[in-house]
């Protein structure tokens, strides 16, 4: 006679075959492989992507510095100019200043040359 029909629970697995455990190895070391190059591609898009930044970055600092050593160029051609400006102003204002010295604060023979006499008073530097 046959006993009633066996349920799941009742029955009791092989172990897995020599043959199983090899593929399911290989598959093991498949998916870790693709994993670890799944991780490289990730590694190398995002080291392309900010190798990318950083040269567009370097760049326009690139052009921010030329720039600016360009205005710095101009402003001290500009500054030489306002220097010349300024000497050439300086010695006009002596030479003026010894012009009205010598026509007249000087006497010359006695006597005081194209102008009135000069006045004391409180602007005249005499008491």
């Amino acid at each position: 006679m046959h006993p009633g029909p066996i349920e799941s629970s009742q029955i009791v697995p092989f172990a897995p075959s020599r043959a199983e455990k090899v593929a399911n190895n290989d598959d093991s070391s498949d998916n870790a492989g693709r994993s670890i190059m799944g991780l490289l591609q990730q590694a190398a898009t995002s080291a392309k992507e900010n190798y990318g930044h950083a040269v567009r970055v370097a760049q326009g600092l690139s052009l921010q510095l030329r720039a600016a050593e360009d205005r710095i160029n101009e402003l001290e051609a500009e500054l030489h100019q306002v220097q010349q400006r300024a000497v050439r102003a300086e010695d006009w204002l002596q030479r003026i200043s010894r012009e009205i010295e010598n026509r007249f604060f000087e006497p010359s023979d006695g006597h005081q040359q194209h102008g009135p006499a000069r006045q004391k008073g409180p602007y005249s530097g005499k008491a």
